[in-house]
């Protein structure tokens, strides 16, 4: 069900400050900004590694759950891929995660977000991601031999990849 990390999540309260920081860190500006609904910047996102990984920063005020000083979850999130987003979440809640944040689609591009708490109190993301498919078509899988999936292989699906029922 998880085929691989695809993003992580943190949170910052001062985000012209955490993009300063984290360009000085990484070398580089982040290559996709967005603005909140009063203009400031809301979410930023860096690519880095090998695999062009996803590392992403919003503004503690749209965090899905309170700081952790003030008795939320841990703070950050990774978002693991998935081909169902919908499946993955009812699986999860079916084995006792509770759900932290419903399943979001985020805009047009095909992207779906979800995340649950688990049993033990930690903060488990499962994305659609379509770059994390990009990235996995232009370098390929590997696959273990004789392992079972849980799921068919992305190349079987359609363009989009999500294997959802209609809504």
């Amino acid at each position: 069900m998880l085929r691989g990390l695809a993003q992580l999540i943190f949170f910052a309260d001062d985000m012209d400050a955490a993009k300063r920081w984290y360009s000085d860190l990484l070398g580089m500006e982040p290559y996709f900004e967005r603005s909140g609904p009063d203009g400031g910047l809301a979410y930023l996102e860096f690519r880095i590694g090998d695999y062009q990984h996803e590392f992403g920063i919003i503004d503690r005020r749209y965090a899905p759950h309170p700081h952790p000083a003030a008795g939320g979850p841990a703070g950050e999130i990774a978002n693991w891929h998935v081909d169902d987003v919908s499946a993955a979440l009812d699986r999860l809640l079916s084995m006792g995660a509770s759900e932290h944040e419903p399943r979001i689609d985020r805009g047009d591009s095909g992207w779906v977000t979800a995340s649950v708490v688990d049993p033990f109190g930690n903060v488990l993301g499962i994305t659609y991601n379509p770059h994390y498919v990009e990235i996995r078509r232009r370098v390929g899988t590997f696959e273990l031999p004789g392992v079972e999936r849980d799921v068919p292989p992305a190349s079987a699906s359609e363009p989009g990849g999500d294997r959802r029922p209609p809504e």
